[in-house]
């Protein structure tokens, strides 16, 4: 499985973070929407992610520890060629946890992809994703992210432990009978 070093927080100064982060990136932003189906699965999440446009659909499965601050994520990504089929194939095996909108700004900082993101419904956050190569230890991705935080000015204080599905949709923890 590929891997990267994730770190998620608020972004309550989203054009600041922007200004910023586009003066760390020698290249324009991507920016684009994306729609991300979550479905339930005994471990680990998986989502269909969609796209404004035109780029391929593609399905995701990752694994990672919900918790403050930089943590490794394990995953795995497959190209999907008919994203409205695939949808209705895992609707039809799978319980369709959340379906999350959002408009994605992409900043690209050496090995570090900085996301800027407007969610629907949840508002706006700050993502980095410090892609590992399969001799990288974690250890100086974790750092690297931390550093990353600190040039861009986020406080420790907006950190997010949680993906965005979970935000919107908690996992609803099943009743005790006494």
């Amino acid at each position: 499985m590929a891997r990267n070093i994730e770190i998620k927080a608020r972004a309550p100064q989203f054009d600041l973070l922007r200004e910023r982060a586009a003066a760390l990136s020698p290249d324009a932003p991507l920016i684009f929407r994306q729609q991300d189906s979550f479905y339930d699965v005994p471990r680990g999440r998986l989502k269909l992610r969609q796209f404004d446009d035109g780029t391929p659909a593609e399905l995701i499965f990752y694994q990672r520890d919900d918790r403050d601050g930089p943590k490794v994520s394990y995953y795995t990504r497959s190209p999907v060629t008919n994203a409205d089929a695939m949808h209705a194939l895992l609707a039809t095996a799978l319980t369709t946890r959340c379906v999350i909108s959002k408009e994605r700004h992409v900043y690209l900082v050496g090995r570090t992809r900085i996301h800027l993101d407007r969610v629907d419904g949840l508002g706006d956050f700050i993502e980095l994703e410090v892609v590992l190569a399969q001799d990288d230890d974690e250890e100086g991705g974790e750092a690297e992210a931390h550093a990353m935080f600190r040039k861009l000015g986020v406080p420790e204080s907006d950190l997010v432990a949680v993906a965005y599905v979970d935000l919107l949709n908690p996992v609803q923890e099943p009743l005790k009978v006494a």
